[in-house]
């Protein structure tokens, strides 16, 4: 088997990390189907997540690993891991409770571009907790 047809069609899992050592993770709720948000992990939060069936990250801004929940408590149980077909971008179906993004909401995709001036944004959800409390700022 061709090395693209064995990665397409194969059945080992050989993730393709960027230049920086990391794959774009997009968490999606496994009981509604909403995307919660968008990060990036190495292969030792890859790893670990795996292994604990809980999410772990890798902070691109802090240069380290990231417990999802590790300040909030709002942690993501792993259901499943999907990966693309040339295995570079993976999607976590996860159990979650209330605020997945550390501004308040439930996902982090809570603004849309407006129809009537792409310019700009509109809200369409609504806080699910204070992230003052939460993060005691």
């Amino acid at each position: 088997m061709a090395h693209s047809k064995a990665i397409e069609e194969g059945l080992d899992f050989t993730p393709k990390f960027d230049s920086n050592g990391l794959i774009p993770a997009i968490a999606q709720d496994a009981l509604t189907g909403e995307v919660l948000m968008v990060a990036y992990m190495n292969e030792e939060s890859l790893r670990l997540t795996l292994e604990t069936g809980k999410a772990v990250y890798f902070s691109r801004s802090r240069q380290k690993l990231w417990k999802k929940g590790e300040e909030s408590g709002h942690v993501q149980k792993i259901n499943q891991v999907l990966v693309d077909c040339d295995q570079d971008c993976l999607v976590l179906k996860v159990t979650v409770d209330s605020g997945q993004c550390h501004t308040g909401y439930q996902s982090c995709f809570y603004r849309a571009v407006s129809a009537s001036d792409p310019k700009k944004l509109t809200f369409f959800a609504e806080k699910v907790y204070d992230p003052e409390k939460v993060y005691k700022k």
